[in-house]
């Protein structure tokens, strides 16, 4: 092969480089257009009804005298209840899956049906959650109900994160913890979880993400479009000065009101609807952040 062949084949190398990385810029410029535009319009739209009033009234027939209290405190608890659930389990079972189960062919299966049930359509978790939680075991069309069926979406996906952040990590951290004479359970707690907790809360982040926007599962249990009402409040006067009464509740989540107002022919909904829009960006955004800082602190405490 001559000089002259080389530089060819250098100068078409370089030519498609260039090309793909063309086409990688416009693609994200265009993706970053089309979502500005989408929240500029969001904004635009919302900020108008963006007040007080609008965060502590209820839901009305009456667009000016509609508010987001119930809904907002509807969500609040969901996620509170999904976490609670999801958290725990995914985390634990990754781990297990990871670090302390066999490999064989029921790990090969289990490891199969955790990859497909991530992909599943929502509104399979929704009918699952409805003939177990709601008419087995008799939770009803309430608050724990609906954490529970987000609790079971996004736990595949927390559990293949956990698993993925796990094997991330150097197999020359476990044999030094070995050397040293430590057991498997202190290996796993302080070296294995402490140096995977970034990728585990990445995982948790993406999947708390999804279960706040999503409509199909607690439409299926049964969620109501209209509340005028919040749930038991879990503070009492009386010891032990908390109680649970408010798991088995009636609720409405934020994208369901969002979606009974967009349904509506009238503008001023749709204003309502931009705002509800904003403030769940925002509950998003800060969940989103709370973990992303819990992440930033392991990371800044781990030395490697």
């Amino acid at each position: 092969m001559t000089d002259k062949d080389i530089k060819k084949r250098i100068a078409i190398s370089k030519f498609w480089d260039y090309t793909f990385m063309t086409i990688g810029v416009l693609s994200t410029l265009i993706g970053f257009s089309v979502l500005f535009a989408l929240m500029s319009d969001l904004f635009v739209n919302g900020m108008s009804r963006f007040t007080y009033t609008f965060i502590s009234s209820y839901p009305s027939r009456f667009p000016e005298e509609a508010g987001i209290l119930s809904p907002l405190v509807g969500t609040t608890l969901i996620m509170l209840v999904t976490a609670f659930v999801s958290i725990p389990l995914g985390v634990g079972a990754g781990i297990y899956l990871e670090e302390y189960a066999k490999k064989n062919w029921l790990t090969n299966i289990i490891e199969i049906n955790i990859t497909n049930l991530a992909g599943v359509p929502s509104i399979i978790y929704g009918l699952l959650a409805l003939g177990l939680f709601v008419y087995y075991f008799e939770f009803g069309q309430s608050i724990l109900t609906g954490g529970l069926a987000l609790a079971l979406l996004i736990l595949p996906m927390i559990i293949m994160a956990t698993r993925e952040a796990i094997r991330a990590i150097p197999k020359h951290i476990r044999e030094a913890s070995y050397a040293l004479g430590a057991t498997k359970w202190q290996t796993v707690r302080d070296h294995i979880i402490p140096y995977s907790m970034g990728g585990i809360l990445t995982g948790v982040i993406m999947g708390l993400s999804r279960a706040i926007g999503e409509t199909a599962p607690i439409i299926t249990i049964g969620a109501l479009t209209f509340i005028a009402f919040l749930p038991t409040s879990p503070v009492s006067t009386e010891f032990p000065y908390i109680n649970f009464n408010w798991l088995f509740d009636p609720f409405t989540v934020m994208p369901i009101q969002v979606f009974n107002w967009v349904s509506r022919p009238q503008a001023a909904f749709h204003q309502n609807a931009a705002a509800a829009g904003i403030i769940l960006l925002a509950m998003t955004l800060v969940m989103n952040g709370i973990a992303i800082y819990i992440r930033y602190r392991f990371r800044k405490r781990i030395k490697w």
